[in-house]
């Protein structure tokens, strides 16, 4: 089964939360806003940064906010910048050493296509298309009755 770890997770959620909001954000904001403990969401900041796909503003008034629109953000660099490579077996594009039958395999390098095919719908994918409510979540939000102003 092919699953990304919770920090990926993670990284989605901040990053559309701050696409939703724009500006600053503080990693306490952040873990309020998500329901993420704090330091988690640190880490996750800290691993955006050194992908440079948010940045830093240090001082009083610092915080962090993305480096580009959430459209421009691929799900697939995310995931890279969170598990690094997305491969789906150990032998992927030229590697060796990850697997004990790598000089026998009668399908060794017949696995790069399906990578490159995984890499590629992750890629088509942007954290934009993650943060844009479901046509579920459309249909039913709660209506919201007409205020009127009440007699005095």
């Amino acid at each position: 089964m092919l699953r990304l770890s919770k920090l990926a997770d993670y990284a989605v959620v901040l990053l559309a939360r701050m696409g939703t909001e724009g500006g600053l954000h503080t990693a306490p904001a952040l873990a309020t806003a998500t329901g993420l403990a704090e330091p988690t969401v640190a880490k996750v900041l800290r691993m955006l940064s050194g992908a440079g796909l948010v940045e830093a503003q240090r001082g009083a008034r610092g915080g962090h906010r993305l480096t580009r629109a959430t459209a421009a953000i691929p799900l697939a660099e995310v995931i890279v910048a969170m598990d690094g490579p997305i491969a789906l077996t150990a032998c992927v594009d030229g590697a060796s050493g990850g697997c004990e039958a790598e000089g026998h395999c009668p399908v060794r390098g017949r696995w790069d296509p399906v990578n490159a095919a995984v890499r590629a719908a992750l890629t088509a994918v942007t954290i934009a298309d993650l943060a844009r409510p479901s046509c579920a979540e459309l249909h039913h939000r709660p209506a919201v009755a007409p205020h009127h102003a009440a007699a005095e």
